[in-house]
C-alpha cells in the first residue's frame, strides 16, 4: 500500500478529536496579505473554508484588501494625504474603498468559495446595520471604528448553510460609509458572535520572543507584559491589541498566524501543534 495514502488515513484518524471539539462552532476568519494577491493561495484558502464548513463548523471570513485600494487610487489619479502616517480618507477616496473592498476584493473571495463547492454570501458592514460606526479621528476623515456590531444576519446566513464573507465597510449614524481596518472589523465581528475562535491571518508566522522564536501560546497578561518589555512592537501591536479586545467581548481564543502557510486553518484547528500563537484566558 502507498505509504503516502496510509500517512494521510492516519492524519484523518488523529484529527478526530480536533473535528468533535468544533461541530457546531463559530470560526472568524482574517482573511488578508499577501495570499489574496495570489490565485493559487486563494483556491486553497476557499477549499479550506469550504471544508470547515462540511464538518460542522460555522466560519465567517473578514477580509481586508489595502493593496488593490491603493493600485485603484494610483489608477484613477486620486492622489491621497497622510495624518501621522495615515491615509486619510475622504470623500473621494471612500467610494473607492467602498468599490474596491465591497467589489471586486468581495467578490472574488466569494466566487473562489463558491467554485470550491461551498454557497458565499458577500456582505459588508452596511448590510441590516451589521457594524455601525462613529469617526476614528476626525483628521481622517471616513474612517470608522465599530460601535455596535448586530451578527444577526451572519446568524440567518449559517442556518440557512450559506458561508458570510464580509467587507470591512460601515455605517455611520447619520449615513456616512466608513472604512474600517480590517483586523478591527474582523475583532468586532467575532466579539459580537462570542466565537470559539479568531484566526488572525497575517504575513508572519505568530507572535514571537525576544530571539525571534514563535511563541505558540501566550495569556492575555502575558500579551500585555511583552508589550511593555518591547518585545511585542511595531506592527505586532495592532494585531495583539485586537486579540485582546475580541476576547474582551467574548471571544474564546485568538490565534495569530501565518496566512502565508498552506492550510493553515486547517492545521491550527485539527491537528495537535496548531500554527502561530494561540492567545487564551
Amino acid at each position: 500500500m502507498n505509504r503516502d495514502w496510509i500517512v494521510t488515513a492516519r492524519t484523518l484518524n488523529e484529527a478526530l478529536p480536533y473535528l468533535q471539539r468544533y461541530t457546531g462552532a463559530t470560526i472568524v476568519i482574517k482573511f488578508g496579505g499577501n495570499a489574496m494577491g495570489d490565485q493559487e493561495a486563494m483556491a486553497s484558502f476557499a477549499r479550506d473554508i469550504v471544508l470547515l464548513q462540511q464538518v460542522g463548523v460555522h466560519p465567517v471570513v473578514v477580509h481586508g484588501g489595502g493593496p488593490m485600494i491603493n493600485e485603484m487610487l494610483t489608477r484613477l489619479g486620486i492622489e491621497s494625504d497622510f495624518v501621522k502616517g495615515k491615509r486619510v480618507t475622504d470623500a473621494a477616496t471612500i467610494e473607492v474603498v467602498e468599490m474596491v473592498l465591497s467589489g471586486r476584493v468581495n467578490k472574488r473571495i466569494v466566487q473562489a468559495i463558491n467554485e470550491a463547492g461551498g454557497r458565499a454570501v458577500g456582505l459588508s458592514g452596511k448590510d441590516a446595520n451589521l457594524i455601525l460606526c462613529e469617526p476614528s479621528d476626525p483628521a481622517l476623515g471616513f474612517v470608522g471604528e465599530p460601535a455596535e456590531v448586530d451578527p444577526t444576519l451572519i446568524r440567518q446566513l449559517h442556518g440557512a448553510g450559506n458561508i458570510p464573507v464580509v467587507a470591512p465597510i460601515g455605517a455611520g449614524r447619520g449615513g456616512e460609509t466608513f472604512n474600517i481596518n480590517g483586523d478591527t472589523a474582523a475583532g468586532a465581528v467575532a466579539g459580537a458572535l462570542k466565537a470559539d475562535r479568531f484566526l488572525l491571518l497575517t504575513d508572519v508566522a505568530g507572535v514571537k520572543d525576544r530571539a525571534g522564536e514563535v511563541l505558540t501560546q501566550l495569556t492575555a497578561a502575558e500579551v500585555r507584559q511583552l508589550t511593555d518589555d518591547g518585545v511585542i512592537a511595531g506592527g505586532m501591536i495592532p494585531k495583539t491589541e485586537t486579540a485582546l479586545a475580541a476576547m474582551a467581548a467574548g471571544v474564546r481564543a485568538v490565534v495569530i498566524l501565518d496566512g502565508r502557510a498552506p492550510n493553515a486553518c486547517l492545521l491550527e484547528l485539527f491537528t495537535e501543534h496548531g500554527a502561530g500563537t494561540l492567545i487564551k484566558g
